[in-house]
């Protein structure tokens, strides 16, 4: 099974002038790093104001970019009986808590074992909705986020729901434990996220084509050099809270990537009992603690709540005791 190709094109705005191309195609254009733009260049199938050109050529303000991506194959995948905690479900969607370590959708090295396997086992119908690896699935979470997330299980609910967040009247809260104890009780991140400038896993605040991104956060509890923030995130952006909290100097407690490794150090000098609390964590804690949507068959507001996974819980639970 084959995907169709994907064409793009897009003018070179002031900001981005003098960039390389084949790095301002890969921030542009979803899941096309930079080593395949530049093959992709080599053989013409991007091309800048219909000229070919080189991997390196240095871009100018209101040339257009044009290119398509060529079809990839599809590895199949099988329904798998991997047990799912459902929140909510009727006939038009499904809103399930999903756990953490468990990817949403099959990737290049997770063929197997991931939420749309669950859910086409579930739901045998959903490989009709929207085809390929995202079966009924209209966003996700990060492997090691859990919490609530929706799933179409219709036609109808697929294009309502995608048009809920793209006019982001998806309301989604967060509760996250970061490091540190905020001056104030409540704020905003007002800060535009994009691709990091050298670093092409992570995102960033000072990215070379940046989009805006807003978050709200509220201290919901206070412990010895930690904080358990919640957040309402007013745009979607790849990891949008991890970036805005280590914007801010309150990285989450055991991401791996947007974390310093001396946190836990700095932590053990002010707090030594508190930091053998969150010691052994081995992932970011972060939890989709409630999804706010329209129903697509009668746009009633619902409401689902998604109870908070076992390892964060205990955290909580042990930060409690030895904040008395």
């Amino acid at each position: 099974m084959s995907n169709p190709p994907s064409r793009f094109s897009f003018a070179v705005v002031p900001c981005q002038a003098g960039d390389r191309l084949d790095r301002l195609v890969a921030a542009c254009v979803a899941h096309c790093s930079r080593s395949f733009a530049a093959v992709l260049i080599r053989q013409g199938r991007i091309t800048v104001d219909g000229q070919t050109r080189k991997p390196g050529y240095v871009v100018k303000s209101g040339e257009q970019i044009s290119g398509t991506i060529p079809p990839a194959d599809t590895p199949a995948f099988l329904p798998e009986a991997i047990p799912l905690e459902i929140l909510y479900e009727d006939d038009e969607l499904l809103v399930v808590n999903k756990s953490p370590g468990i990817v949403v959708h099959p990737a290049p090295g997770h063929s197997g074992g991931t939420l749309a396997n669950a859910l086409m086992h579930h739901c045998p119908d959903l490989q009709g909705i929207s085809g390929g690896l995202r079966p009924g699935i209209v966003h996700r979470l990060d492997k090691d986020t859990s919490g609530a997330m929706v799933v179409a299980k219709t036609s109808r609910a697929m294009h309502h729901l995608a048009a809920q967040f793209k006019s982001r009247q998806v309301h989604k809260l967060y509760l996250a434990l970061v490091y540190g104890n905020p001056l104030n009780e409540h704020g905003s991140i007002d800060l535009p996220i994009g691709r990091h400038p050298v670093a092409r896993k992570r995102m960033s605040v000072h990215s070379r084509v940046p989009r805006p991104a807003l978050t709200l956060w509220q201290v919901r509890e206070h412990f010895a050099g930690l904080s358990l923030l919640e957040l309402d995130i007013r745009t979607g952006r790849t990891h949008q809270i991890r970036v805005h909290c280590k914007a801010i100097g309150h990285p989450v407690v055991g991401d791996p990537l947007y974390s310093r490794r001396g946190l836990k150090r700095q932590l053990t000098q002010v707090a030594p009992l508190i930091a053998q609390v969150v010691e052994p964590v081995q992932r970011q804690m972060l939890h989709a603690r409630q999804l706010q949507i329209r129903h697509p068959l009668d746009d009633r507001r619902l409401i689902v709540e998604a109870p908070l996974p076992f390892d964060m819980d205990e955290v909580l639970r042990k930060l409690r005791m030895n904040s008395r």
